[in-house]
């Protein structure tokens, strides 16, 4: 679990139950689902899922969306890296294998978000859009936001060519002459300049790559690599 409130169920999935639909071994992806959300109080057939394409495309989630991307890949939301809501007992999912996952609760306002945030969409700022939209639709303020961060490849493993070190001014550690991305610090940055306060930011610290034991990781297992799942709802 991220955030531990009442109202707002949040948690991420381990290896070995692949979560995918549509990467890594599916065959018992549907099961692997009812199993884990079922343990949450959530009805698997009702989860809203992101198609995703690294992009930085945020969706509003309301009731009409709900089972989609549920029990097929191909009717999830297309072309979106984010899903924010404000209805009671829509469960949102992203889904990662390296990549970062952003969750996001407004407690004033009742609103919650999910953000999939590899480096490319971490470029183009999703974690910005995702606030922006909160923002638009339910007038949420930055300094009400909590966010944390669910298991990622981190700074320890995560080597990138020199090219990042224009993407990602600030974000890159050397070490021996060699690249490295700090992925989820550049995300709080993000939030940090997009006024959450730092205190309300939450980071499990788990490295896909270092506990690939227990969490699937691409770079490790390339086209084999199954996905987490991260979910949030609101109840």
């Amino acid at each position: 679990m991220i955030f531990r409130t009442p109202n707002l169920i949040c948690a991420f999935s381990q290896r070995p139950e692949n979560m995918s639909l549509a990467y890594g071994d599916t065959l018992d992806s549907l099961k692997n689902r009812e199993i884990f959300l079922s343990g949450l109080g959530i009805d698997y057939r009702q989860l809203v899922c992101a198609r995703q394409v690294h992009g930085v495309g945020v969706r509003y989630a309301g009731e009409s969306d709900k089972g989609k991307g549920a029990l097929s890949y191909a009717t999830a939301l297309a072309d979106t890296d984010a899903l924010v809501t404000d209805k009671k007992n829509l469960a949102l999912a992203v889904f990662t294998a390296d990549c970062l996952s952003v969750f996001l609760y407004d407690p004033r306002r009742l609103a919650v978000g999910i953000v999939h945030a590899g480096w490319q969409s971490t470029k183009g700022n999703i974690v910005r859009e995702a606030i922006r939209v909160m923002q638009d639709k339910f007038d949420t303020r930055s300094r009400d936001l909590l966010a944390g961060f669910g298991p990622a490849i981190r700074e320890c493993c995560y080597e990138v060519g020199a090219e990042f070190r224009g993407y990602f001014p600030g974000g890159i550690i050397e070490r021996k002459g060699r690249n490295y991305l700090d992925l989820a610090g550049v995300n709080k940055g993000e939030l940090l300049d997009a006024g959450v306060a730092g205190k309300n930011i939450s980071d499990c610290k788990i490295c896909t790559s270092c506990r690939n034991d227990k969490y699937f990781s691409y770079r490790i297992e390339a086209g084999k690599a199954g996905r987490m799942m991260s979910v949030i709802m609101l109840r």
